[in-house]
């Protein structure tokens, strides 16, 4: 009997990992830049997460942060650049060359 009661005990342990694991998996989101926009222009995802921004334009561009907390440098066409968001926040950020171009990522905080 306590072998049966242990194995049921970590047959639900097993799946109690699984469930965590599951909700902590990382993911990466793409932003297109096309049409002198980046597409989304907001986007919300968790920390530890990545956002890949490529570049679909004929003409260069950039994925600068406001607060320099990234910059792609210059990006021709297809061109990709990744970054992974580790902290909670707001992340304002700007073509360089076309200021015009805007976008905003939200990061919340990791569960």
């Amino acid at each position: 009997m306590k072998s049966i009661i242990s194995l049921f005990a970590a047959i639900a342990a097993i799946g109690l990992i699984g469930v965590q694991s599951a909700s902590t998996a990382q993911q990466t989101s793409v932003v297109h830049i096309a049409s002198f926009a980046f597409q989304p222009a907001n986007l919300t995802i968790n920390a530890g997460d990545t956002v890949t921004f490529v570049n679909d334009d004929q003409v260069a561009h950039t994925a600068t942060a406001t607060d320099k907390s990234f910059d792609s440098g210059n990006l021709d066409q297809n061109a990709k650049f990744s970054h992974r968001f580790d902290t909670a926040g707001t992340f304002n950020y700007i073509c360089s060359y076309h200021p015009m171009m805007k976008g905003t990522i939200t990061v919340k905080a990791a569960q």
